[in-house]
């Protein structure tokens, strides 16, 4: 098992930035690959951004492209996710996952936090 907590939403106004960050215990964090989706309202979960297990590898959806960077710090079991740029279409909550396969696209592991709320609103 492994438990993940995000943490570092809230409320920023639009061309702001946050950190979410989200930290892993429980089975060995550099065997996962870390990813982070979100779910607005009324809208399915879709993927944001993902990393693999050494960091080495990174991949994005094409709407946070150039804003958002993901990053993970093995020896603190911690993921984060830069967000520069903020829209309002960022607007959303966003979940950490892991997963024990890294694939291109990525797809979500078995493993989620309880998400963590971001707003971008004036």
């Amino acid at each position: 098992q492994v438990q993940l907590v995000e943490s570092g939403g809230g409320l920023v106004q639009p061309g702001g930035s946050l950190r979410l960050s989200c930290a892993a215990s429980g089975r060995t964090f550099s065997n996962y690959a870390m990813g982070w989706f979100r779910q607005a309202p009324g809208k399915e979960r879709e993927f944001v951004a993902a990393i693999s297990w050494s960091g080495g590898s990174t991949y994005y959806a094409d709407s946070v492209k150039g804003r958002f960077a993901i990053s993970r710090g093995n020896a603190k079991n911690t993921v984060y996710l830069q967000m520069n740029s903020l829209k309002s279409e960022d607007t959303a909550v966003y979940y950490c996952n892991a997963a024990l396969r890294w694939t291109v696209p990525p797809t979500p592991g078995n493993y989620w936090g309880q998400g963590t709320q971001v707003t971008v609103s004036s």
